[in-house]
């Protein structure tokens, strides 16, 4: 049976960085976890004091979400540490004002329309690496030939769960019989744009990989003797 501090931990992995497409626990951007009954207190903190409001409170209002969920929670307080917003961000998540409550006429897009973006790129990059594993895997499939494959061609791999729940997250089809490569309506390529729309779904991936990347470098200089809370820390 796991901790309260465990499940908690576990609750958290289900937040990801939008941009990155990486949970927050991977990434190093949960700074404490405390369990005290039923009370639990979470610290974030991000590669650098300007990184985007949105994607900032979108992590910390996701984090105080999942851990409110949670069947033996009470209070739940999640606050964000070293950033030129987190007073605003921290006032509004303890107020539960929202995203427009708290940012008012500075929130811009609502924050369903960006999680709707970035739930797409990430889409595009996790069908990229499958489709690309099966084209080093088998020297004979051409990329025109990915028009035809299927999920049920897939390995069960940890790309293919990946992109089953990218799939999911945008209400596509996950069934046996869907084609892999779709647009983000979930509708085929045509066989002669493959190749294209291939090298665009691998610029998106490169550039999330790389963005993954360099936030974690951001990271480890501005707290370098800093560690952040990991698995092994609540297991």
């Amino acid at each position: 049976m796991r901790t309260p501090e465990q499940e908690a931990r576990a609750a958290l992995d289900a937040v990801v960085d939008p941009e990155l497409d990486e949970p927050i626990t991977d990434l190093g951007f949960v700074r404490s976890l405390e369990v005290d009954g039923v009370r639990i207190t979470v610290h974030l903190r991000l590669p650098t004091p300007f990184c985007a409001p949105n994607f900032a409170y979108l992590m910390a209002s996701d984090a105080k979400d999942v851990l409110t969920e949670l069947p033996w929670s009470g209070a739940v307080t999640v606050e964000l540490d070293d950033h030129h917003d987190s007073e605003v961000i921290n006032r509004g998540l303890a107020a539960e004002a929202g995203y427009r409550g708290t940012f008012g006429t500075e929130a811009g897009t609502d924050l369903d329309e960006l999680r709707l973006t970035f739930r797409r790129k990430a889409h595009t990059a996790a069908m990229e690496r499958a489709l690309t594993g099966m084209l080093r895997a088998d020297p004979n499939l051409a990329e025109t030939d990915l028009h035809r494959v299927t999920i049920a061609d897939l390995p069960d791999d940890g790309a293919t769960r990946a992109l089953l729940r990218r799939r999911a997250a945008l209400e596509l089809g996950t069934g046996d019989t869907q084609p892999v490569l779709v647009d983000e309506h979930g509708t085929p390529y045509p066989r002669a744009e493959i190749p294209l729309r291939l090298r665009r779904a691998r610029s998106t991936r490169i550039s999330i990989d790389g963005n993954a990347h360099f936030c974690r470098g951001l990271l480890r200089t501005r707290y370098p003797d800093e560690a952040p809370e990991n698995k092994e820390t609540t297991a």
